[in-house]
């Protein structure tokens, strides 16, 4: 029977109940999964309607919805996506604005935004999201909900619409964090025990950057971790460097963005929304040198955050740097509080590495999220941490 979608989180094209079988780790849970995903006999919008005009119905469909069937879960629908996947507010100017169950005047966040709504709303279990620069972590802490970007290329991305492919990487959002896990041991390529880290980083100057408030905010839960590791440690992670690490990450997803989509879009011209028109018609025009000055600074920023994240640790940070805007808020005031944000999400991104946020926290009676990193491939490790943080 149809969910009665009550928060607009699921597309119209891609309402389908399906149930292999009743058997496996995922028996008895409902999940969605982005329309960013293609699924055999269901067609693939991206949040365009160009893009679902113009491309044919998949007739394969992504491992990881063959994976979850496979393992019992019941798929009720897709949801819907920003444009492209190219924006983190989750307010796609084509097919509307899914509702913030948690904060319901302000945005869901993007572009994972029905997913993340369809599960804070309790319309599934679990929602399949992908994350290129925040698009499952920063939804996760606007609505309340666990969110994860894993190792990046740790689940293949095969039948996934590429944003920026050094940097995609499949996520999903839970509201406990024992689905969460179990979701990850079906999806995670060589799935293996999880390991208790034996230190806890505390990335002093990202937590310096956003508002007293929010530090305060996180500073209960933060507590927590504090006893459960046992040891921790203040580090500077970026050491005043942040803006330069937002940067890389807007010239070389703006460069990437525009190799996988460029073509198409020179070809069809659609007519793209607020703020995603403006970010390819940069990217059609960036500068050779400096995306090469990007990549250079790159490999620097991967260095030093492989120098911290060893398998044994962990780098605590704000989700975060505040609640969720309101809906309709001016975009250049979104595009400040965008920047923002990606100082502080860029970090895992650079570095492939997987970042769980938990939701934690309120301010203003709105949720507000406290991330773990971890090392690579060390995605069953913050799993099973938030697993033991949600118990204590």
């Amino acid at each position: 029977m149809p969910i009665n979608d009550t928060l607009n989180a699921f597309v119209d094209h891609g309402r389908i109940d399906v149930q292999t079988t009743k058997e496996g780790p995922l028996a008895g849970l409902t999940f969605a999964v982005k329309d960013f995903y293609d699924i055999a006999g269901i067609p693939t919008a991206a949040g365009s309607p160009e893009w679902l005009a113009t491309h044919p119905v998949p007739t394969v469909s992504t491992p990881i919805y063959d994976r979850l069937l496979a393992a019992g879960g019941k798929f009720v629908g897709k949801t819907h996506t920003d444009e492209l996947a190219w924006s983190l507010n989750g307010e796609n100017a084509h097919f509307g604005t899914p509702i913030n169950p948690a904060a319901p005047g302000r945005v869901p966040g993007g572009s994972s935004s029905g997913s993340a709504a369809a599960t804070a709303g309790g319309l599934v279990d679990f929602a399949i999201g992908s994350d290129t620069g925040g698009s499952v972590r920063l939804p996760a802490s606007y609505c309340g909900v666990y969110g994860i970007r894993t190792t990046h290329g740790r689940i293949p991305l095969t039948g996934a619409v590429p944003l920026a492919p050094s940097y995609d990487t499949a996520g999903w959002f839970a509201r406990s964090p024992e689905i969460m896990e179990e979701v990850g041991k079906v999806l995670l390529d060589n799935a293996r025990p999880a390991r208790r880290p034996k230190k806890l980083l505390i990335a002093r100057d990202l937590f310096a950057a956003v508002d007293v408030s929010v530090s305060q905010a996180l500073q209960p839960a933060l507590d927590h971790l504090i006893k459960l590791v046992g040891t921790s440690e203040d580090v500077d992670v970026a050491a005043g460097e942040y803006p330069a690490w937002r940067n890389v990450f807007r010239v070389i997803q703006s460069e990437e963005a525009w190799a996988a989509q460029g073509e198409w879009i020179q070809a069809v011209k659609p007519k793209l929304g607020p703020g995603v028109k403006e970010r390819f018609a940069a990217a059609a025009t960036m500068d050779p040198k400096e995306i090469a000055e990007a990549k250079v600074l790159r490999e620097k920023i991967v260095a030093r955050m492989l120098s911290l994240m060893t398998e044994d640790t962990v780098l605590i940070v704000p989700t975060s740097p505040g609640i969720a805007p309101l809906r309709n808020t001016p975009a250049d005031q979104l595009d400040v509080f965008r920047a923002r944000a990606i100082e502080l999400l860029c970090l895992a991104g650079h570095a492939g590495l997987p970042q769980i946020s938990l939701p934690v926290a309120t301010l203003d009676d709105c949720p507000l999220g406290l991330s773990i990193i971890g090392g690579r491939n060390c995605d069953e490790d913050i799993l099973q941490l938030a697993v033991e943080m949600g118990q204590a």
